[in-house]
């Protein structure tokens, strides 16, 4: 996937940092319920990561820990093009340009903007502590997407992911997806049933899928606030970018390559196959009124 050189980047919808309060995070591109996908099979409990009692404080973007980010390098599709971060940036302004339509016409619901914050190392989300470890996720209590700078590198040297665009992209989307579930109500599903094939944390992760292929098969529709399209028309081999990504972070492909062994018992995302095949319902039929997980009888 191409940015369009001449399109500009919104850095204001991007911070270079966290906040501070306690809540519970909604992961997805390579993460867990806080990445209960590592959190689970590794041993660590990620429910027991803690934020501070402060009320939450916008202002405080950056956290010991964390290296800042120069955003102001990410100007433009140029931009995107070759560097990660500003990819990140590029993807959450088309993402966002796309729900802020779809969401009123398709579920009449109206969608409210949330920063991703980008930081290098660890930094303190409302959540809970975010770091590479944890990986990328979605915290609803103060409704930001948290994403590690050096993660792509992971999702394609440890995860296996191709490295191309729309691998990197389908992550940011994909939690985004969870920020549409909770303007919805739906995202409380995970928290209810949290592990096994058919659990609503499975269910609620491949909604979120199948909601990233939604914005995909609209992403070369979406504009900067100039009215320039931001994103070239996907190629086959950006679909194969991102469905390898999906496929990366399946529950069976990472239990097995952890453990040696597969328990649907634990999983919370979704089998590799089931996170292609939702992202592709969601790609194909271009609506999220397709991406009804909670009620299908085969996911």
């Amino acid at each position: 996937m191409t940015f369009n050189e001449g399109a500009d980047l919104d850095t204001s919808q991007v911070r270079s940092g966290g906040s501070s309060r306690t809540g519970v995070a909604i992961g997805g591109g390579a993460g867990g319920i806080i990445l209960l996908i590592i959190g689970l099979l590794l041993g660590v409990n990620p429910f027991e990561q803690g934020g501070t009692s402060s009320a939450f404080d916008p202002s405080q973007i950056q956290q010991a820990g964390t290296s800042e980010l120069d955003l102001s390098q990410c100007k433009t599709g140029a931009d995107a093009n070759r560097d990660d971060v500003c990819r990140v940036v590029g993807t959450v302004n088309s993402v966002q340009d796309y729900w802020r339509e779809a969401l009123p016409a398709d579920a009449n619901r109206q969608y409210r903007d949330a920063y991703t914050v980008i930081y290098s190392g660890q930094t303190q989300s409302a959540c809970g502590t975010a770091s590479n470890a944890v990986g990328p996720f979605y915290c609803p209590t103060d409704e930001q997407v948290y994403i590690d700078a050096s993660f792509f590198d992971d999702l394609t040297s440890r995860y296996g992911a191709d490295g191309g665009a729309l691998a990197q992209m389908y992550v940011v989307a994909h939690e985004y997806g969870h920020h549409v579930q909770n303007i919805l109500g739906v995202l409380q599903y995970a928290q209810q049933d949290r592990q096994g094939a058919t659990s609503g944390a499975v269910r609620v992760e491949l909604m979120a899928d199948c909601l990233a292929g939604v914005w995909a098969n609209h992403a070369s529709t979406t504009e900067d606030a100039d009215g320039t399209t931001l994103i070239q028309p996907l190629t086959e081999a950006d679909i194969e970018s991102a469905l390898s990504a999906a496929a990366a972070v399946g529950d069976d492909r990472i239990q097995e390559s952890t453990t040696g062994r597969v328990n649907p018992e634990s999983w919370t995302h979704g089998s590799s196959e089931q996170r292609q095949r939702w992202f592709m319902t969601g790609y194909e039929s271009g609506n999220l009124n397709s991406c009804d997980t909670l009620s299908a009888q085969q996911l």
